[in-house]
């Protein structure tokens, strides 16, 4: 299935597609001890897990020296496969769950991911600063934010002012959340993959 991958991105690099095809066989693996992707979702892998997380990749790609905190990760998403794409960038991967966490440093182990830094903490308990914080499927946006905007760094690098970067379902409904100060923008997924899963699923960016 990784040609879904080459499809999006045929720039990926062979040591890329080999780590990705790796990912593919860990989550498999230890999916069958902890239930980390859902039975159902673990076949198709690479277009709800890789290719979904790849979106933000299509969105903004980010500078060499960046970091990003992926929050509450789960198995490692979006945060393993942006990896992957961005070795010059750093990600700490941050999960309250340790059994997740768990998977997601055996997983960046094994991949040789030396620019992940995966931790068993909350979001409140983190003292750095990051460029962007990145997430899928945790919190409404306003809670994301009340997490995210002490943690968002203000010295700008990237293409995009720093901020938060959302990984959504329908997001009409969370719009209304958002308070009308904050700059906001909306891209549908299927404006980058054409893929019928993504109808209906978004990048919502606030800045930060």
């Amino acid at each position: 299935m990784d040609n879904l991958l080459i499809k999006y991105f045929p720039e990926l690099t062979k040591r890329q597609l080999e780590q990705f095809e790796h990912a593919a066989s860990l989550y498999r693996e230890w999916n069958e001890k902890i239930n980390v992707i859902s039975r159902k979702d673990i076949d198709n892998l690479y277009l709800h897990h890789f290719l979904h997380s790849l979106a933000i990749a299509r969105f903004i790609t980010f500078k060499s020296g960046s970091r990003i905190l992926d929050l509450g990760t789960g198995g490692g998403f979006p945060g393993i496969p942006l990896a992957i794409m961005f070795p010059e960038v750093h990600f700490t991967l941050i999960d309250g769950t340790q059994k997740k966490i768990k998977v997601v440093q055996e997983v960046a182990s094994a991949l040789d991911l030396k620019n992940t830094e995966p931790k068993a903490v909350r979001a409140e308990e983190l003292k750095d600063k990051f460029d962007f914080v990145v997430t899928r499927a945790v919190a409404k946006i306003d809670q994301l934010l009340l997490w995210s905007r002490r943690l968002i760094h203000q010295k700008h690098m990237n293409t995009y002012p720093n901020g938060l970067i959302a990984l959504k379902g329908d997001v009409k409904e969370e719009l209304k959340l958002l308070p009308k100060h904050e700059y906001r923008e909306v891209y549908p997924i299927v404006k980058y993959f054409p893929e019928e899963y993504f109808e209906g699923k978004f990048i919502l960016y606030v800045q930060g």
